[in-house]
């Protein structure tokens, strides 16, 4: 059985080993990741706030690393074994976003509390937190997650955010931070304009929820949420201490088709991509290359290419292992084993299906690096 390491290490440091790569992989432009991350860093300090960004995109204890160099407080990770792989790695100032439920993921938040600096995690329900201030034998931060409006985690109004707070301040072993209001559905809404209105709308809800925390002694110190798509507009309101944006690390194609600032700049580069080759080419208007459902995520459109090919081929899913590029003339141009460059649909979930991130600088292969909490989904 072969892997990464073993079909491409020797390539590390090689003139040109890009196009020795076997396909399909997963490749990372390491000049453009780095000015990615110098560039939100630098926005958010502009405005004064912390950036916490999402580690649930890169899974990566690499690029944690680099973007707490930049001035990062922490990371984000979605679920405790993203964090546990992170601290593990010496990663501090993990937020764990979403809320744990189940006795053993408690069982695990409350064993990672005492060895990993600076965690925090949310809670939205008091029996959970109950739960978690029993398992604890010392103490964690906590913050309120609250409801954007999807009903899919967090308190659901005002008052329930206040209850909770009571709750949390009458267990030893908690204590309150502050709160999370993290709007998942807009961050897609590719008009400015459209997006700005959606978020401004649910800015004023978040208002309330702080001015009741705050009436009831509980004005919260973190207030942590955002994303890549709304930091803009979030940096502009100033009701957010932290942001949590992820993906400005890779920007896939959905943030792409979003005019993020209002007036169609793009203010990251696109640094990740699926190279892939042709396997067949024996119809003029279509190729088959062989990047197909494992290799590339589905649920954020189709991916388009970076070079290689036309940019305007059509990409069609063939099945598993295939994808067909469909342009004028295609079949004619492109032969078996030429390569193709991807730009993902969706980053997160296309990272997850992978082992490495290959690294390069220009053509050349300058590091392989372990997707480090890959498939940690509990």
């Amino acid at each position: 059985m072969t892997d990464d390491l073993t079909l491409h290490a020797h390539l590390v440091g090689r003139q040109g080993s890009r196009a020795d790569l076997n396909t399909p992989v997963l490749v990372l432009d390491a000049d453009a990741l780095e000015r990615n991350i110098a560039a939100m860093a630098g926005l958010v300090a502009a405005h004064g706030v912390g950036l916490r960004p999402h580690a649930k995109t890169h899974k990566s204890v690499e690029i944690a690393r680099r973007q707490i160099a930049a001035g990062a407080v922490g990371v984000c990770c979605a679920k405790i074994g993203e964090a546990e792989v992170l601290a593990a790695d010496g990663i501090e100032g993990i937020l764990v976003t979403s809320p744990v439920a189940a006795p053993r993921a408690i069982e695990r938040l409350a064993a990672l509390a005492g060895k990993a600096r600076g965690l925090m995690a949310v809670v939205d329900h008091p029996a959970v937190a109950a739960r978690l201030d029993t398992a604890l034998a010392g103490r964690l931060d906590v913050i309120i997650d609250i409801d954007p409006g999807i009903a899919r985690t967090g308190v659901a109004s005002p008052e329930a955010a206040v209850s909770l707070a009571e709750t949390i301040a009458a267990l030893p072993n908690l204590e309150y931070r502050g709160v999370q209001f993290y709007c998942g559905s807009q961050q897609h809404i590719e008009g400015y304009t459209e997006r700005r209105t959606a978020i401004e709308e649910r800015t004023a809800y978040l208002r309330t929820v702080i001015a009741a925390l705050a009436a009831a002694g509980f004005a919260p110190e973190i207030v942590t949420g955002s994303g890549t798509g709304t930091h803009r507009i979030d940096l502009a309101l100033g009701v957010f201490t932290e942001l949590q944006a992820g993906s400005y690390v890779f920007m896939d194609k959905q943030y792409l088709d979003c005019d993020l600032t209002g007036d169609g700049s793009v203010p990251f580069e696109t640094s990740l991509g699926v190279d892939s080759r042709v396997v067949s080419a024996n119809h003029s208007g279509l190729v088959t290359i062989d990047a197909g459902y494992k290799s590339l995520s589905t649920d954020g459109g189709v991916a388009v290419v970076q070079r290689g090919a036309p940019a305007t081929s059509f990409f069609a899913f063939m099945g598993d292992e295939h994808a067909a590029l469909i342009a004028p003339g295609i079949g004619t141009e492109l032969a078996p084993g030429d390569p193709v460059s991807l730009t993902v649909p969706h980053c997160d979930p296309t990272v997850n299906l992978y082992d490495h991130y290959h690294v390069v600088r220009g053509d050349t292969l300058v590091a392989i690096w372990p997707v480090s909490a890959r498939g940690r989904a509990r």
